[in-house]
């Protein structure tokens, strides 16, 4: 996680001790086997953290998260989302609403679990640049955007600081042990497909995601955000086509904004128009109401937020 990042805006007290800064979340401790974790609504970009923020965007995926962590039928770190008797003032209280969440502590898996149903983003790059870790089993002759037969587990290093790195097979299962990697891929691999299912009925491509798990008293457990549109690559099912750029309902469009005025990839990032920032929380929205079936507003309402 990036320590480097101011904690809170000034304006707001939190008198629990706070454990780590991330690009997006900040992380307090509750007790000897909570935490809060707190979704901000910064948004981050090839690795620099851009602004301004995009408004409710935490909102968006917290909300996802629990969607998706009531949907799924596998153990995780959640056990809820009630603030009442935790030491924070009413101004913090108002601002964490909808956005914060209870869950266990867990000795957290050092390995990203990527699965990808669709071949696209770095891995396209890998692929078309002749191979690499996150496409050695896949066949020749695919396009920008083909649907895998069938999806595929590709993990990567958990970076503290810059890029994550692809992993070859054999260097991942050395990384966290044989056993534990079947694991977490067979999980991983039935996460996406479920999600994957429920996506397409609501005319959205899950083109590819990831996870991350932890343990707690041995048990193998889902942790951080799931299934959102930060975590996860998603398109409208009615614009794929293969050998195309894809629009989508992640921060795929900040990306494209960044790379059309010549953005070097190395920070500072120049300041998002308001256009970008309203287009981004649309498309955030748009995730969040397609995949739920309810009304973000809605989601603000019973959230106190």
């Amino acid at each position: 996680m990036d320590g480097g990042l101011a904690p809170l805006p000034s304006r707001l007290v939190v008198r629990l001790p706070h454990v780590a800064s991330g690009k997006v979340r900040e992380i307090y401790a509750i007790d000897s086997s909570h935490l809060l974790m707190v979704a901000t609504d910064r948004i981050s970009a090839y690795d620099c953290i851009l602004s301004p923020a995009i408004p409710d965007k935490g909102r968006v995926l917290t909300g996802l998260t629990l969607y998706w962590l009531d949907r799924l039928n596998v153990s995780n770190h959640l056990v809820g989302t009630d603030l009442t008797g935790l030491d924070l003032d009413s101004e913090t209280r108002d601002d964490f609403a909808g956005r914060a969440m209870i869950v266990r502590r867990a000795e957290v898996i050092p390995m990203e679990c990527v699965v990808r149903g669709y071949l696209y983003g770095s891995a396209w790059a890998e692929y078309s640049a002749g191979g690499g870790p996150t496409t050695e089993h896949l066949p020749s002759g695919l396009l920008l955007g083909s649907r895998l037969e069938e999806p595929v587990f590709t993990p990567a290093s958990k970076a503290e600081s810059g890029h994550d790195e692809n992993l070859h097979e054999l260097t991942a299962r050395r990384l966290v042990g044989s056993e534990v990697y079947e694991a977490v891929r067979t999980r991983s691999i039935d996460i996406y497909r479920s999600a994957e299912q429920r996506a397409a009925e609501c005319g959205i491509i899950l083109a590819d995601t990831k996870f991350e798990f932890g343990t707690v008293d041995g048990e193998i457990i889902l942790i951080d955000e799931v299934l959102t549109p930060d975590s996860s690559r998603y398109w409208p099912a009615d614009a794929w086509q293969p050998g195309r750029a894809m629009p989508s309902f992640d921060k795929q469009f900040v990306r494209e904004w960044l790379d059309s005025v010549g953005f070097d990839r190395n920070p500072p990032a120049p300041a998002l128009p308001d256009e970008v920032v309203w287009g981004t929380k649309a498309r955030y929205v748009e995730a969040y109401e397609r995949i739920t079936g309810q009304s973000f507003d809605q989601y603000l309402e019973d959230s106190g937020a």
